[in-house]
């Protein structure tokens, strides 16, 4: 599944689907403002590897 982009005012209205397909569909989202990535809503899965690995390599 291809990431989306969502700019800031829609993910705001759409937050509960934005959620939903993250934690169903394994969708992830990336939160824009102006056009440039400013964070991201990521399968736990997702979220876990990433926090693990950045711990290994502290």
């Amino acid at each position: 599944m291809e990431p989306q982009e969502k700019s800031v005012a829609e993910a705001r209205k759409l937050f509960a689907d934005v959620l939903n397909d993250a934690a169903v569909r394994g969708q992830i989202t990336y939160i824009t403002n102006r056009g440039r990535r400013i964070a991201a809503i990521v399968p736990v899965p997702v979220a876990e590897t990433a926090e693990h690995a950045h711990g290994e390599h502290r």
